[in-house]
């Protein structure tokens, strides 16, 4: 008898969802604040979507988040500033004001933006 193949016979079908979670927070600058100085925004001095008091920052989901910073409506540079989940008085959000372009004026609104993403999948196996 000649060699053959042996191999299992058969068929797989996966579906995989992945469900993003995009959550905003709102400051408003109390006073100026100045080129080269860290600006520094606890839990509790953001308000959500719906107007509400902030307790806690969300954690980032490794490999599978991120987070965007806007200044007046503006996006802003990914190394300006440092996110750090938690609750008042843990987290907060640090934008340190860089030379060029500097100062955000008082008044100006701050968005922070969170976006996890969960994913999952359901294989079907067949024969």
């Amino acid at each position: 008898m000649a060699l053959q193949l042996m191999k299992l016979a058969v068929s797989a079908d996966t579906t995989t969802d992945i469900t993003p979670t995009d959550t905003r927070f709102f400051h408003v600058t109390s006073g100026e604040i100045s080129a080269g100085d860290d600006l520094v925004i606890d839990a509790a001095e953001f308000f959500a979507d719906d107007g509400s008091a902030v307790i806690e920052l969300p954690e980032l989901i490794p490999g599978n988040s991120y987070y965007n910073v806007y200044v007046n409506g503006v996006l802003q540079m990914d190394g300006i500033s440092v996110y750090t989940p938690g609750t008042t008085g843990t987290g907060n959000l640090t934008i340190t004001v860089p030379a060029v372009g500097g100062p955000i004026i008082a008044g100006s609104p701050i968005v922070l933006e969170i976006l996890n993403y969960s994913a999952s999948s359901d294989t079907t196996v067949t024969t």
